[in-house]
C-alpha cells in the first residue's frame, strides 16, 4: 500500500507539473520570444544607426565602446565568410529569427559561429554595398531559451514526491503494524496490541483490533482454565476407578478396563498439557530459564526410554549444535510425535532422525528432528488441520483415537522457539508413511556441534 499510494501521488504530481508546463508554454513562451526578437532588432538597429551617424574618425572609438559596454562587436563581412547556421531543430530560436528578419529585412543573415568564433552573429548593411556582422554574447539567447524555470519545476516536483512518500508512509505504517499483529495472533501469541495512532479511520480500526485481541486472549484463558479444572477434577475419580479395577477378582475385565483407564488418563494428561502450554510465556511449564542442550541428546534420551518400554525404534542421530532449550518441553514434543507414530503405524519400525537443516529446507540456520513411520500416511488436505485442537484423523490413518490435542500441543510449544512442524509423506520409493518434521532455528548463542 505504501508504494501504491506513493506512485499514485507521484503520478498526480507529475501530471500536475506537466500541465503547468503546458500552460506556461502557451501563455508565456510566445510573449517571451517576441520580447527576445524585439531586443535583437533594437540592438542591431541602434548599432547600425550609431555607425551611420558617428563621425568617421570616431567610429573606431564607438565600436570599442559598444564592445566594452554592451558586448556588441562589429566586423566587416567578407565574401568567403565561413559561418555555422543556427540549429533548425530549435523551434523557439527559429521563431525569434523569423520575427527579427521581418523587421531587419529578408536579406538578414544569422549565425552561431563565424571564422571559428562562437557567438550570436547578425548581419546588417550600411548602404547597398557595405555589409557588417554584429556579434553578441550567445548566452543572452541560449540561457533564456533553455527554460530556466524547468529547474524550479523539477524542484517543486521533487518536493511533491517527498511529501507524497511521507503521506503514504504515515498511512502505511499503522496498517503494517496491524498486519504484523494479525500474523502474531495467527502464530498463537496472546495479548497482542497495536498503537492507536494515525488518521481517524485507522485509529478506529486499531481500537477494534485491540478489543478483538483482548477478547481472544480472554476466551483462550477461559478455555484453558476450564480444561485444566475439569481434567484435574477427573483425576480423583479416575484414581478410585483404577484402584477398584485392581482390587477386582474378575480377571477377564481387569485387562480391558485397565487399558481404558490408561487411555482416559493419557487424554486427561493431554488436556492438562494443552492448558499448561496455551498461554505460557515460555514453553517450559516450570518457567525455568533455558539451558544449553543438544536436540540430538534429548532425542537419544527419549529413544532409550521407548526402547526400554519395548517399542521398535531405529535412529539416525547426527550431533546437533547446542541451543538454549527447555528439556521438559522438547521431551513433550518428541513423546507426542512418537506416541502418534506408535498408535498409527501398526507395529512398524519407527525411525528417529536429527540433523542440521539443508539450505533448501530453511532460510536460516536450523536443526531438524524427524519421526518417520510406515503407517498409511495422512491425506494432503488434512495435514494442516490436524495441528488444530480437537481435530482427529478419520480416514487417512487407522481411525479416530486420542483427544486430538497431541499435535496442537507440539505446535504451541514450537511457536515459542520460532520453530515449525511439518507433516510430510515419505519420499518416493520408501513406501507409505508419514514424516513428522520439526525445524528449530539455531539461536545466535548456539555453540557448534
Amino acid at each position: 500500500m505504501l508504494w501504491r499510494t506513493f506512485l499514485i501521488l507521484a503520478g498526480l504530481s507529475l501530471a500536475t507539473t506537466l500541465a503547468w508546463v503546458q500552460i506556461f508554454r502557451v501563455f508565456e513562451t510566445a510573449p517571451r520570444l517576441q520580447q527576445l526578437a524585439e531586443h535583437l532588432v533594437s540592438a542591431v538597429n541602434l548599432t547600425r544607426t550609431a555607425m551611420i551617424t558617428a563621425d568617421v574618425n570616431k567610429r573606431r572609438d564607438l565600436l570599442l565602446n559598444l564592445a566594452e559596454r554592451e558586448g556588441i562587436e562589429v566586423y566587416p563581412a567578407e565574401v568567403d565568410d565561413s559561418i555555422s547556421l543556427p540549429s533548425a531543430s530549435d523551434t523557439d530560436l527559429q521563431r525569434v529569427l523569423m520575427l527579427a528578419r521581418q523587421s531587419l529585412g529578408a536579406d538578414t543573415r544569422f549565425a552561431i559561429e563565424r571564422a571559428g568564433q562562437t557567438g550570436f552573429w547578425v548581419s546588417f548593411r550600411l548602404g547597398e554595398e557595405d555589409e557588417y556582422w554584429a556579434r553578441m554574447p550567445i548566452d543572452r539567447f541560449q540561457q533564456q531559451l533553455t527554460l530556466q524555470w524547468l529547474g524550479w519545476g523539477l524542484l517543486a516536483l521533487l518536493l511533491a514526491l517527498v511529501a507524497a512518500f511521507f503521506i503514504a508512509r504515515r498511512l502505511g505504517l499503522p496498517l503494517q503494524a496491524l498486519s504484523d499483529a494479525a500474523k502474531n495472533i495467527g502464530r498463537g501469541q496472546s495479548g497482542v496490541s497495536v498503537p492507536e495512532t494515525g488518521p481517524l479511520e485507522i485509529r478506529n480500526l486499531s481500537l477494534a483490533f485491540n478489543h478483538m485481541s483482548q477478547e481472544l486472549t480472554r476466551l483462550d484463558q477461559d478455555r484453558a482454565l476450564i480444561l485444566a479444572g475439569v481434567s484435574h477434577d477427573l483425576r480423583t475419580p479416575l484414581a478410585r476407578l483404577r484402584l477398584a479395577v485392581e482390587m477386582s477378582s474378575d480377571t477377564s475385565l481387569q485387562s480391558g478396563m485397565a487399558q481404558d483407564i490408561e487411555e482416559m488418563d493419557r487424554i486427561i494428561g493431554q488436556f492438562l498439557d494443552f492448558a499448561r502450554y496455551a498461554n505460557a510465556a515460555n514453553p517450559d511449564a516450570t518457567a525455568r530459564a533455558p539451558t544449553m542442550l543438544r536436540l540430538s541428546d534429548i532425542a537419544q534420551h527419549m529413544l532409550e526410554h521407548y526402547r526400554k518400554s519395548g517399542h521398535q525404534l531405529s535412529a539416525d542421530l547426527q550431533p546437533t549444535p547446542l541451543q538454549p532449550l527447555h528439556e521438559l518441553a522438547l521431551q513433550r514434543v518428541l513423546s507426542n510425535l512418537i506416541d502418534n507414530a506408535i498408535r498409527h503405524a501398526a507395529g512398524s519400525v519407527i525411525l528417529l532422525r536429527t540433523r542440521k537443516a539443508r539450505p533448501s529446507e530453511s532460510t536460516q540456520e536450523a536443526v531438524v528432528m524427524e519421526v518417520i513411520d510406515a503407517g498409511p500416511g495422512i491425506d494432503a488436505g488434512l495435514r494442516e488441520r490436524l495441528k488444530l485442537p480437537f481435530v482427529r484423523a478419520q480416514d487417512s490413518r487407522t481411525g479416530p483415537a486420542g483427544s486430538g490435542l497431541g499435535l496442537a500441543i507440539v505446535e504451541r510449544i514450537l511457536r515459542q522457539y520460532g520453530g515449525t512442524l511439518a507433516l510430510l509423506p515419505r519420499p518416493a520409493g520408501e513406501g507409505s508413511g508419514l514424516v513428522a518434521r520439526v525445524t528449530l532455528p539455531i539461536a545466535a548463542t548456539a555453540a557448534p556441534a
